[in-house]
């Protein structure tokens, strides 16, 4: 769960890292108003969760950050408009560097990264990696300041500068871990003339599964539990899903995300379905949705998902594919399927371009399939190989 640059900046504010004195504009007369007590120039950025470069300007006096705002306010953020406009001074640094705290999967611990240089890490790293440094430290014991300063010191940072700049990677990482962050990086932390460290610009973003645990803050922050902070605004199809997946606590449906292709997968979560997704895309197939099902569903779930997708205009055949699942009975899923294909009317032989879902009581979905003619897989077929014969089917009819 993404947050906006404000609420990110709340949080580090709150926690002792410092951040330049700001103000959230909702219209451009306020961002004006705002300026104007600031005192200009000003940084004006648009509050949107997809980064985005046009979301920036600067305003060297009142009316500039009015113009400027009533720009930024007309952005479309995936949909949406801006939550606001962001107005701060700009500060001249001495010296700019980048933070991020972040989880390595490699190594399976939380990874502190710096660099002497401002901007995104990534392409720092792809660009200067001579100029990235990186330390991993501990989510299970209490952390200690003194992996911070070696992290710090590896940047060649000396003198009086060491200890404050130990301090706010060392707040990073406490934030971090206290609030199941996923990633937060500092893409701006300015070293002032005085020797004073400033945060300018904040990246932020919470995991899904700790927001039940982080309500109080997320109430502190003004975010209620219905906002999801997707990245575009749910389309009725995807609002739709969600309904079936919070209406039946059995097993799970999601995430479902539409897109416009003809081909609709109903496919098993825990990394498989990303895999068939990719694979799909890779054979030349144009998938109309990514419908993710596994947790052992009932059959009514899976049976209403299935005539969701089906019904999904463009959507001309579905595939049913999974990795292989210990825990989700095939033989449900293959009986809610093809009782949702048949509720719309269809054939199941001609509407599921195959079915690959291995795992608990297989056997006896196999029977399911054989009686109604679907083409079916097991474990001895990979995801991309049954990916490439759904394909393969929709060009054979011609689609």
């Amino acid at each position: 769960m993404r947050f906006y640059e404000f609420e990110a900046k709340r949080l580090l504010g709150k926690h002792g890292i410092p951040v330049p004195k700001n103000a959230l504009a909702q219209t451009a007369a306020e961002a004006e108003r705002l300026a104007g007590e600031l005192g200009s120039p000003v940084a004006l950025k648009a509050q949107v969760l997809s980064h985005k470069s046009a979301a920036l300007r600067s305003a060297d006096s009142p009316t500039q950050a009015r113009q400027a705002a009533e720009q930024l306010l007309r952005l479309d953020d995936g949909g949406r408009a801006p939550k606001g406009v962001l107005l701060e001074p700009r500060p001249t640094a001495a010296q700019e560097y980048s933070l991020a705290i972040t989880y390595d999967g490699i190594a399976k611990l939380p990874v502190m990264i710096a660099s002497t240089m401002a901007g995104n890490l990534d392409e720092i790293a792809d660009q200067h990696p001579e100029r990235v440094v990186r330390r991993h430290f501990s989510a299970l014991f209490p952390h200690s300041e003194y992996r911070a300063k070696e992290l710090v010191s590896a940047l060649g940072v000396a003198s009086a500068d060491l200890p404050r700049l130990t301090s706010i990677v060392s707040r990073l990482a406490e934030l971090f871990l206290k609030y199941d962050l996923t990633q937060v990086e500092i893409s701006s932390l300015a070293r002032l003339a005085d020797g004073n460290f400033v945060a300018l610009d904040c990246h932020m973003d919470m995991e899904v599964e700790g927001r039940r645990r982080q309500k109080a803050i997320l109430d502190e922050l003004g975010i209620p539990p219905g906002d999801s902070r997707a990245p575009r605004e749910q389309t009725a199809f995807e609002i739709e899903a969600a309904k079936i997946d919070a209406e039946d606590p059995r097993g799970v449906a999601g995430p479902v995300v539409e897109f416009d292709g003809n081909i609709g997968l109903v496919i098993g979560a825990g990394g498989g379905s990303l895999t068939t997704f990719d694979a799909v895309k890779k054979h030349g197939g144009k998938p109309a949705n990514y419908a993710a099902l596994g947790g052992n569903p009932s059959v009514k779930k899976a049976q209403r998902l299935t005539k969701l997708v089906l019904s999904k205009p463009g959507v001309e055949k579905i595939a049913v594919i999974s990795n292989v699942l210990s825990n989700t009975r095939a033989d449900l899923v293959a009986r809610g399927v093809i009782k949702g294909v048949l509720e719309l009317g269809f054939n199941p032989a001609e509407k599921i371009t195959i079915f690959r879902i291995p795992g608990a009581w297989e056997a006896d979905g196999v029977k399911i399939l054989r009686k109604y003619g679907v083409e079916f897989c097991d474990r001895t077929v990979s995801i991309s190989e049954a990916a490439r014969r759904a394909v393969e089917k929709m060009r054979a009819a011609g689609r």
